[in-house]
């Protein structure tokens, strides 16, 4: 059995959780979300939980059977709480510009970029060298972040460019020094 897959996922007040067949919509303050699983798993909702059990002991459904509870799980958690990333960003002139199409940022380049948000995810910077991805889908908002670091991932000399707050960037030592 899996550790993970037999906890059953509680429900709180304000969520509610809709089963048809393989496909669950989770709906809660924070918006809705709506996922197909595998049509093998089979998910029930029983009372304030939502249970996911496998019809074998084969391979394929054991590691499915804790992928598909914490899946929704992470539905649930979405809907109520939303999920946030926070990104830091280093250098002498980069920053970010929260604009209506998402932000415009500003990394060394010889030109401005443009990144467009995704539906579902709200895009801020409290101040110009941070910015704050928050959305309800844990997925769409960690590829977000991804997807801004990518623009200009952090250099090992000097610790430039877009990371994650609280990322460690490993350091080189630059050349040494002649004569």
């Amino acid at each position: 059995m899996s550790r993970i897959g037999k906890h059953p996922v509680e429900i709180p007040n304000g969520v509610k959780v809709n089963i048809d067949g393989s496909t669950v919509t989770v709906q809660g303050p924070k918006g809705t979300l709506t996922r197909r699983f595998h049509p093998d798993m089979i998910l029930k909702t029983e009372g304030n939980q939502v249970t996911v059990s496998r019809p074998s002991e084969e391979s394929m459904h054991k590691s499915l059977h804790g992928l598909s509870r914490t899946l929704v799980a992470n539905m649930v958690e979405g809907v109520t709480k939303g999920y946030v990333k926070q990104l830091e960003i280093t250098g002498v002139g980069y920053k970010a510009e929260v604009k209506p199409y998402g932000l415009q940022l500003s990394l060394g380049y010889s030109h401005q970029i443009q990144y467009k948000s995704p539906a579902g995810i709200k895009l801020s910077a409290p101040q110009p060298t941070q910015v704050v991805v928050e959305g309800a889908d844990k997925e769409i908002v960690g590829q977000v972040a991804a997807e801004i670091r990518s623009l200009r991932k952090p250099e090992p000399y000097k610790g430039k460019g877009v990371r994650y707050a609280g990322e460690q960037i490993r350091r080189k030592a630059g050349k040494a020094g002649g004569k």
